[in-house]
């Protein structure tokens, strides 16, 4: 019935790019079960270790109990319950805004903050490494869209200086998910002040793992200790806050405009309450529990210092995300068959969701990932060099 739909896929099998999902039988953790077999996984955005905690299972029974399951409704249908509004001010106060809002996820974030700010008369500057959500939401939006190569800051202040939008909204990854590196924040802050511009930052994965206390990617530098009013800041709570969601930390007005206009926030029904209620418990965890911080950056050092000897060059990264290039895609995949033979999950990323030639394997780390795992997955990398 379909043999165009049917031709695209046996393309995409005979380039190697074709995509097929696992079932997990476990809890997410880095040791995980597959088809009845156990692997020690570097592929999950769990960086803290928090997606199978004690606390948050408890919180979430809590939760059911007081709130039931579903939320029922859409926020402004009477979906909005007491655990999302108290998670919200909790939100807010722990990234250091006035006021926050809850999304049901980070896509869904992005594009209702893309759309609801800018229209056919503006313009966006995107880094050209951005996600592809944020790349997604500045063509529903109908603006301009202007991509800047990857943190070339001088492009970017080129493109804004020659715009006459009506208004400028510069939309950015603060840790790029394929990459590991981080936006230079300070100075898109300030060439958006200087040019009356909007800073969108999505901090899906560093919210939790970097800043003071994980408060987030803004809170890395002494030059940020008061947040610029030309900033939005997005975040996700399924990665390193363990639970799921996202939420949107801005100026009141802001935010207000997003309740009223952002139409993934309004035509969707709430997120479980239930989630809400657990999610107090992760902030809590993230803010206190330090060592788990500690452990990633001895894990990160670990990992570093064993493929130095490498001939796959680690991309430059101080976080979690530890890309190691190949560039080959039918290399990148045998090299993750050959991990997954030994028991190691390491995903092969391959174009479209990287540039063609720089197809690699993403290490994720995680604050309970053990030394002993580590040298595992580096001793089968070296065998597999040679292999």
């Amino acid at each position: 019935m379909f043999p165009d739909l049917a031709e695209q896929l046996c393309v995409r099998e005979q380039q190697g790019l074709r995509r097929f999902r696992q079932v997990v039988e476990s809890p997410q953790a880095t040791h995980i079960t597959i088809d009845g077999r156990d692997y020690l996984a570097f592929s999950s955005n769990d960086y803290l270790g928090l997606a199978n905690h004690r606390d948050l299972i408890q919180s979430v029974c809590e939760g059911a109990q007081q709130y039931g399951v579903g939320a029922g409704a859409s926020h402004l249908i009477h979906g909005h319950s007491a655990a999302h509004h108290s998670l919200e001010d909790a939100l807010a106060q722990f990234t250091g805004f006035p006021r926050a809002l809850l999304f049901s996820t980070g896509y869904m974030a992005n594009i209702g903050v893309v759309t609801a700010l800018v229209g056919r008369e503006d313009a966006i500057f995107a880094d050209k490494l951005n996600h592809a959500s944020l790349n997604d939401a500045a063509l529903l939006s109908r603006a301009k869209f202007i991509r800047y190569p990857h943190i070339d800051l001088a492009a970017l202040e080129q493109r804004l200086a020659t715009s006459n939008a009506r208004r400028k909204l510069v939309i950015s990854d603060a840790v790029f998910s394929m990459e590991g590196d981080i936006a230079p924040i300070p100075q898109l802050v300030a060439l958006c002040e200087q040019y009356h511009a909007l800073l969108l930052l999505d901090d899906a994965h560093g919210f939790g793992v970097l800043g003071k206390q994980g408060r987030g990617s803004l809170l890395m530098s002494d030059h940020l200790k008061q947040h610029s009013p030309s900033i939005v800041y997005m975040a996700t709570l399924g990665k390193a806050a363990g639970v799921f969601g996202a939420f949107v930390a801005a100026q009141a007005e802001v935010i207000e405009a997003l309740i009223q206009s952002a139409r993934s926030y309004i035509y969707t029904t709430a997120t479980p309450p239930l989630l809400s209620h657990a999610l107090l418990t992760s902030l809590r965890l993230i803010e206190q529990d330090e060592w788990r911080r500690d452990a990633l950056a001895r894990n990160i050092a670990q990992l570093k210092e064993a493929l130095q000897s490498s001939p796959w060059q680690l991309l430059p990264s101080s976080t979690p995300i530890q890309p190691l290039l190949i560039g080959d895609n039918a290399e990148t995949v045998r090299i993750s068959q050959g991990l997954r033979k030994r028991g190691i999950l390491v995903p092969a990323i391959r174009p479209p969701t990287v540039p063609q030639g720089t197809a690699r394997l993403r290490i994720s780390l995680s604050a309970t990932h053990q030394p002993h795992d580590i040298l595992q997955l580096t001793q089968a990398l070296h065998e597999l060099v040679v292999s």
